[in-house]
């Protein structure tokens, strides 16, 4: 097996290990948890005013999530008598 094909078996049993690690991460979380984070302390994104971990911009921001155990975000209460939701919410965004 000459170099070039080499690199190209050993990159690709690494994209094949690297998806497989994300796949399972995943179905570890839980689920996504929307409205309940932190101004910065998000998971991901859902939509405008957040693009990854760490940059929702308010607090309990309803396009942003956080993973929780699976079952459990319904029932996680917010100040102002909210809860957490299974799906984005129209509340608590930015101004973008």
């Amino acid at each position: 097996m000459n170099r070039m094909s080499t690199i190209a078996l050993a990159a690709s049993l690494f994209t094949a290990v690297a998806g497989a690690s994300v796949t399972q991460a995943v179905a570890a979380e839980g689920e996504h948890c929307y409205g309940i984070s932190l101004a910065g302390q998000n998971d991901c994104a859902a939509g405008p005013g957040t693009t990854c971990a760490g940059t929702s911009v308010i607090d309990y921001q309803g396009n942003a999530w956080k993973a929780v155990p699976a079952g459990t975000c319904t029932s996680i209460s917010i100040e102002g008598d909210r809860k957490g939701s299974l799906e984005a919410l129209d509340r608590d965004l930015p101004n973008v």
